[in-house]
């Protein structure tokens, strides 16, 4: 979803728990000469390595630092080559292929993203609200203030934390003037609007602290400053020509082969997607037929309704994953039932129109926040953490998509049978937005192009052309190429899995033991999941491995 997504509806009380869980434990000890532990090391140490320097407490991403790190990467990539993972058991060998993955992408990121160098949104000044998702979307200057992460009110080592974090704005955005040597008119677009979100946020953040912190106040301001200070100079230094920022066709399939392990190439997530597309506009159509005769679905009349219509939802959500067995709920896992204020008719985005008429479609798609309580449990030594560049989003953003429709089959909106158009219309902007990615590396689309689109295709008319949804998520598919096709290509991968297991296990087939099964595998890509699952390498073998 995209970064201005209805986190006041959807966020989730995180309650620590010791509670056991469906989550992946530490692999079995390896002995001595079969290289596992070697394993675990080298992506110790890559983790460590890929971490950029920091001098005077600000990530550095200096050319000279950036040439430095390009250098010596050829040393990690050695080592792995060194491992010789044949005979592993197949969790082992994933295991392998992760980390390998993860170096294709710092490899990539230096050959052809450069984000350091090439995109003003990396280097972030403030986030106010934390992922749905495992790690951040897109690429991200390391250690970025996150608000999420600093609850009030602030201890006292919480509140050096974030009084350094917030110090460091105006220095970091003065280096990323002299590191942002390759401009581009849509990356500088993207960034103007990013630092106009971000100067109302540090001033919204300046009032909330003036009461409990005062002292941090100057540096709210500082910040903001800093941050329309480098908003002017990327209007100055905006070039005329409108050069197409995307990689390209050929580098998009190499990227998505060999680091986020995603076994269709350009071509064919084109055509999966049109077609995709294509069946949710029919479905659409087919629903609205059958429920001509029901009232329509209508947005809350007051805060109240919609307060009241939340905290139903919710409770019907999670006692119909309980009752229906679709997968084990341990008792830790809860979600949000708070709703916030009702936004004024002509603020409300895409996200927020389909909530306001129903919100179980949206519940389906916060799997996300329910995956997070989980995976926070995980004490896997590869897996146990957010997978570097994305990776996980076939997995991740797939999964959350599937679920939608899934529930749909599953009869989770039989009582309020419109709310099913509204599943449709989701997967509708999904293949938009996916298209959208598409184009834009393919370069056949500019930016401005990509958004049109998606309005256009979109059915309803709920995106705003000048919104914060469609241009957050163009903020993310730009920099990082292959996230906005994850959604569908991911459903997709998810889809094939599950009628693999069904013809697998015939009449014995259980979902509440598919999605354990599939969850307990960890947010890696999907293709590896499939491989583990079912032994099945047909993909494997697409991807070279």
């Amino acid at each position: 979803m995209s970064r201005r997504k209805l986190s006041m509806t959807l966020l989730v009380l995180m309650i620590p728990a010791a509670v056991a869980v469906l989550a992946l434990q530490a692999p079995r000890a390896a002995g001595p000469g079969d290289g596992y532990q070697a394993l675990l090391k080298l992506f110790a140490d890559f983790r460590e390595f890929q971490r950029p320097p920091l001098r005077s407490g600000v990530p550095d991403y200096s050319p000279e630092a950036m040439a430095a790190q390009r250098k010596r990467l050829p040393e990690f990539e050695k080592r792995l080559a060194a491992i010789d993972a044949h005979g592993w058991p197949a969790a082992q060998r994933v295991d392998y292929e992760i980390v390998r993955a993860e170096m294709n992408g710092l490899q990539f990121d230096h050959r052809v993203l450069r984000p350091w160098s090439r995109v003003p949104t990396f280097y972030t000044a403030l986030q106010v609200s934390g992922p749905d998702v495992p790690a951040r979307e897109g690429p991200e200057v390391f250690g970025a203030l996150c608000l999420s992460d600093f609850p009030f009110p602030l201890d006292a080592p919480k509140k050096a934390a974030f009084r350094d974090k917030l110090a460091a704005v105006p220095e970091l955005l003065d280096r990323a003037r002299s590191n942002l040597t390759e401009r581009t008119r849509e990356f500088w677009t993207l960034g103007i609007r990013q630092k106009t979100e971000e100067s109302a946020d540090l001033a919204d953040l300046g009032r909330r602290l003036a009461g409990p912190y005062p002292d941090l106040v100057p540096l709210a301001e500082k910040a903001r400053a800093a941050v329309d200070d480098f908003r002017g100079w990327l209007e100055r230094t905006r070039p005329a020509e409108p050069v197409p920022a995307g990689v390209g066709v050929a580098e998009f399939d190499w990227y998505q082969k060999n680091v986020h392990l995603v076994p269709y190439t350009w071509a064919e997530q084109v055509e999966l997607v049109q077609r995709e597309l294509e069946r949710s506009v029919a479905f659409l159509g087919l629903e609205r037929q059958r429920n001509r005769k029901l009232p329509p679905l209508l947005p809350p009349a007051t805060a109240e309704e919609l307060g009241r219509r939340l905290k139903a939802n919710v409770a019907y959500f999670m006692d119909f994953l309980r009752t229906e067995e679709i997968f084990t709920v341990p008792g830790y896992m809860r979600l949000n039932d708070v709703a916030g204020p009702l936004m004024p008719p002509d603020k409300r985005d895409f996200f927020t129109q389909v909530d306001y008429r129903d919100n179980l479609p949206l519940l389906c798609h916060s799997l996300h926040w329910l995956e997070k309580q989980r995976e926070a449990r995980n004490t896997h030594p590869i897996r146990g953490g957010p997978l570097l560049y994305n990776i996980w989003d076939s997995r991740a953003e797939g999964m959350a998509t599937a679920f939608e429709e899934m529930m749909l089959q599953a009869g989770l909106f039989d009582r309020n049978p419109r709310a099913r158009e509204l599943v449709y219309i989701l997967l509708a902007f999904r293949c938009a937005r996916a298209m959208a990615d598409l184009r834009l590396h393919s370069r056949e689309f500019t930016l401005e192009q990509a958004v049109e689109y998606a309005v256009k295709v979109t059915p309803g008319g709920w995106v705003l052309p000048d919104g914060p949804t469609i241009w957050g998520d163009m903020s993310i598919y730009l920099p990082q190429p292959g996230y906005g096709t994850s959604y569908v290509v991911g459903k997709n991968q998810v889809e094939r899995l599950l009628a693999d297991e069904k013809a697998r296990k015939g009449e014995a087939f259980r979902l509440k033991d598919f999605l354990d099964d599939f969850f307990s595998r960890g947010l890696i890509p999907q293709s590896l999941i499939r491989w583990e699952m079912t032994g099945l390498d047909d993909e494997m073998k697409r991807l070279g491995r």
